[in-house]
């Protein structure tokens, strides 16, 4: 039973890595874009709320990995975590809702 735990988490932890690791990378996006062009100004507070956005959207999704077993639902569960983190960048991008 422990070594099937092991080989469960194990294989998983490649998209764990992909995952924080791609979200890192979504976050330097705009510091890099805002070296080379005056087109993209961030403050402190953009990025901080996307980075509290991007940690909540991998944290649930890595609860909703650990607690649903089939692979249907995990799909599901990702599609709705993206959705949701989709619509909130929007709103506060744009304010689809005013």
């Amino acid at each position: 039973m422990a070594g099937q735990v092991e080989m469960r988490e194990q294989g998983g932890n490649g998209w764990r890595v992909a995952m924080w690791g791609g979200a890192a990378g979504l976050l330097l996006i705009p510091a890099i874009a805002m070296r080379l062009t005056s087109e993209v100004t961030w403050g402190p507070e953009d990025f901080i709320t996307m980075g509290v956005m991007l940690a909540l959207a991998c944290g649930a999704y890595e609860l909703a990995r650990r607690t649903i077993r089939s692979t249907g639902g995990r799909t599901v569960a990702a599609l709705a975590i993206l959705g949701v983190f989709l619509l909130v960048w929007v709103e506060l991008a744009v304010g689809i809702f005013h």
